[in-house]
């Protein structure tokens, strides 16, 4: 089973930004379409970037041009720069696979703030 640890999450002001990463257990990591989603209060989850095992990124039309995806699949890891932070940003954001179903479990995700 893949486990999943999101970080670098936190606090910022608009306008700010942050590095998150996600470590994934399991030499699997490399032959997936990985992804970051996000959740915020009392909405659904949704897809924010994905990156192919090859390093081609796709973004979510609120993030792009804001947020970089990328992968280290000799380290198991992905990252999501984010710049120009709104408070809209403001959600717990997940990796995982980047697909519509048959997820790995969920990790405890890392929580990003936006705020004055």
């Amino acid at each position: 089973q893949v486990q999943l640890v999101e970080s670098g999450g936190g606090l910022v002001q608009p306008g700010g930004s942050l590095r998150l990463s996600c470590v994934a257990s399991g030499s699997i990591f490399s032959i997936n379409t990985m992804a970051w989603y996000r959740q915020a209060p009392g909405k659904q989850r949704e897809l924010v970037a994905a990156v192919t095992k090859t390093g081609e990124p796709y973004y979510d039309a609120s993030v792009r041009g804001r947020f970089y995806i990328s992968r280290d699949n000799a380290k198991n890891t992905m990252y999501l720069r984010m710049n120009s932070l709104k408070p809209e940003d403001t959600a717990v954001y997940y990796c995982n696979k980047g697909t519509t179903s048959g997820w790995w479990d969920w990790g405890q995700g890392t929580r990003v703030t936006v705020s004055p």
